[in-house]
């Protein structure tokens, strides 16, 4: 269901569903209270209800701070993730400059199919919270054989070998932190620890009477729509390949991969592309 809300609804319209959604529940229900049980506006169950609200209160907000620091710590982690897997990426690119011609090619072409496969294949599973390894396989196995198909000749192409293949064993296991990542997700306990708070906060405001009607329904809102704007961050943080806050398949089209996003790029590139868009 997040998924479904972030991959086709902005964060503006996931906010006034959300927030205004909610908010609009807890004015109704506080409204029905009063016509239903009209002692209420007395408050003569102020004391016992505004010590509830207190300890709830208190318990759900640790909750919620604990659930967005994780969350955004994930985000954080991820975005690190992908800088350093299009890093390495551009570091076997520029190691490679410095082998013969035909080797080089081989290696630039392993890359840009590498890069293409990622941001144009694997990126769309993870949006949808699908990642698969086999998505881009095939061309991690393809800079492994570019690289072992190349034999060094001298100190100098030696320790750009060893550089390059140091860069793509990193690159395998931050491609394998970063399929990790997709497939995570906020844990069913704390779903239910999350949004069942806000069931039991927000009806609890209904028993806290104030003589004004439009005083009671302000405390209400109030509390509602800030339950109702933490939900939000929660759900907008929830998925990092997923929404609006999600992080971007950037990095694997800058600096020293750029070259294999322009039109002067090698002419094998769009055939490797394409076969990598077909599985």
């Amino acid at each position: 269901m997040i998924l479904w809300l972030l991959n086709n609804l902005s964060t503006f319209v996931i906010a006034v569903l959300l927030v205004g959604g909610l908010t609009g529940l807890a004015v109704a229900g506080s409204v029905a209270a009063r016509r239903r049980f009209p002692y209420l506006a007395q408050g003569e169950h102020n004391e016992m209800v505004g010590i509830a609200l207190g300890m709830f209160g208190a318990i759900y907000g640790i909750i919620l701070a604990f659930v967005v620091v994780t969350l955004w710590t994930q985000l954080e982690t991820t975005q690190s993730i992908i800088a350093a897997e299009a890093g390495d990426l551009a570091a076997v690119v520029r190691s490679a400059d410095a082998f013969p011609a035909a080797d080089r090619a081989r290696v630039h072409a392993a890359v840009g199919a590498y890069a293409h496969a990622v941001v144009e294949v694997q990126w769309p599973l993870m949006r949808e919270g699908r990642p698969s390894y086999e998505a881009t396989g095939t061309q991690t196995h393809g800079l492994y054989q570019a690289l072992m198909s190349y034999e060094p000749q001298g100190p100098r192409a030696e320790t750009f070998y060893q550089e390059a293949a140091s860069r793509l064993n990193d690159l395998n296991s931050q491609r394998r932190a970063r399929i990790t990542m997709a497939e995570t997700s906020l844990p069913v306990l704390l779903q239910v620890l999350v949004y069942g708070g806000a069931l039991v906060i927000v009806p609890l405001t209904f028993l806290f009477g104030l003589r004004s009607l439009r005083m009671q329904l302000l405390f209400v809102s109030a509390v509602a729509g800030l339950i109702g704007f933490s939900l939000l961050l929660v759900v907008a943080l929830d998925r990092p390949f997923a929404g609006d806050l999600s992080v971007s398949a950037e990095p694997y089209k800058e600096a020293a991969l750029a070259r294999f996003w322009t039109a002067d790029a090698p002419a094998d590139q769009p055939q490797v592309r394409e076969q990598s868009t077909s599985r």
